[in-house]
């Protein structure tokens, strides 16, 4: 699945945003199989015929791509792997596990961990498993997340590498998986579009890390789409931690479904990006399924962070727990949205949703609408949202006990994050992000903090 790019000349920027991708798409050769050239071409057409979403959907109401669609970013091609590149991706490294390294949405072997895996686990890329893989991947790929949203059918069309994972059944693997997408620098504005796929069979297990970078100084946008399918028993967790340059374009979709008495977890980090928007989803379509739904976001600046969740319990005795945090300052503005379905058959099922905001400034702005659609009558359900500042009495009382008032607030706007960052079940992980919260914490003059 090789890719043709070039830079943009002319009159590629006289085009239409619209009929300027419709232009890449048709440069892209078809050296792969064609149920997948069919695939993309119905994906292209399907973007074609939605365009960008525009605030009068419900869905993007509060978050505008007009910024997004205006920029001619030119389809990501394979290129050569600079010293730049190589730095950030050991920077990346976690020190634990396996680390699967993608450039431009592309695999670069050189930077990835040797493939010490188990017997039954299969780490590739996407590109290699359509062909080696291949009736496995055409019965996935595509089947979870939903091309009759603009910005997957826009992935679909132009991914031409990512990652695939494979877990037979009974397989467990025995560290984390990382898989690092590392966004290069370019002489224009890049699109990537990075694809994952992970297939855990019945009574399989696995913890997967997707990290997502790129360099500050340049603008690029980053377009991915990752689909899991968690078999009967299995035990999947997926962590996600978005940290991409503060001129970065950032959407993602990923969207789950789960057989009898699985168990998927989910933890969605958000720190990076001038705009980002991320749609996690789940499908429980089986007896006796739970997940867990967890996230943390960070903006500052004018930074717009925009997190839409979606669990659906379709089967009787589903669990699912969700807690979502933000913190935002300066004139950042953020968006929850969570809808928790109950279906007429989903009888017994339990469910919780929490999404807690703190706001750092007066300029900051979050939407938050956590939603219950509830169709059966034995259920236990709840969902709730909050939005505060710091308390008075709490910075009261660490002041009186000789802490100055940056470290106080520092030390309050920690506590409130660690909750998440504590259900992290990987230390090099926790530290990482702990770090990162640390470096973002608001550098507050002593006025300021008063």
């Amino acid at each position: 699945m090789p890719s043709h790019s070039r830079a943009l000349d002319t009159a590629d920027r006289s085009m239409s945003p619209i009929d300027g991708y419709l232009a890449r798409f048709a440069e892209l050769d078809g050296h792969e199989p064609a149920w997948l050239h069919r695939q993309r071409k119905e994906a292209i057409a399907r973007f074609a015929s939605l365009g960008f979403p525009t605030t009068h959907l419900e869905d993007w109401k509060y978050t505008s791509v007009t910024a997004l669609s205006a920029v001619p970013f030119d389809a990501a091609a394979p290129d050569t792997v600079t010293p730049r590149e190589r730095r950030a991706a050991d920077g990346l490294r976690l020190g634990a596990g396996i680390d699967f390294v993608f450039v431009n949405g592309f695999h670069v072997p050189a930077l990835s961990s040797p493939a010490a895996l188990p017997a039954g686990v299969t780490v590739t890329s996407l590109a290699r498993a359509a062909t080696e893989h291949a009736d496995l991947v055409r019965a996935h790929l595509g089947r979870y997340a939903d091309d009759e949203q603009a910005f997957t059918a826009l992935n679909t069309a132009f991914a031409r590498d990512g990652a695939f994972v494979h877990l037979r059944r009974g397989v467990a693997l025995p560290g984390p998986l990382h898989l690092v997408f590392l966004s290069a620098a370019a002489p224009a504005p890049v699109m990537t579009s990075p694809r994952t796929l992970i297939v855990a069979e019945e009574d399989s297990a696995a913890t997967i890390i997707e990290s997502y970078a790129g360099p500050g100084d340049v603008t690029y946008f980053t377009n991915a789409v990752t689909e899991i399918a968690v078999g009967p028993r299995a035990a999947l967790t997926h962590y996600r931690l978005q940290e991409e340059g503060a001129r970065a374009f950032h959407v993602a979709a990923v969207r789950a479904r789960q057989d009898a008495d699985s168990r998927f977890t989910s933890l969605a980090v958000s720190l990076g990006a001038t705009l980002s928007r991320t749609d996690l989803g789940t499908t429980m379509d089986a007896e006796g399924t739970s997940c867990v739904f967890d996230g943390l976001y960070l903006a500052g600046g004018d930074q717009h962070v925009d997190h839409h969740t979606s669990i659906d319990h379709r089967q009787p005795h589903g669990t699912s727990r969700e807690l979502y945090k933000g913190i935002l300052d300066g004139r950042a503005t953020g968006v929850f949205n969570g809808k928790v379905y109950v279906r007429p058959q989903a009888q017994k099922s339990d469910a919780q949703q929490m999404n807690k905001n703190l706001l750092l400034s007066d300029d900051a702005v979050i939407n938050t609408k956590p939603q219950l659609e509830i169709f059966a009558d034995d259920v236990k359900c709840s969902h709730g949202a909050t939005i505060g500042r710091l308390s008075d009495d709490a910075l009261f009382y660490l002041r009186a006990r000789g802490i100055d008032a940056l470290t106080a607030r520092q030390l309050l706007i920690h506590a409130f994050a660690r909750e998440l960052i504590d259900r992290v079940g990987i230390a090099s992980l926790r530290e990482r992000l702990d770090r990162a919260l640390q470096r973002r914490l608001p550098h507050l003059d002593e006025e300021g903090a008063a």
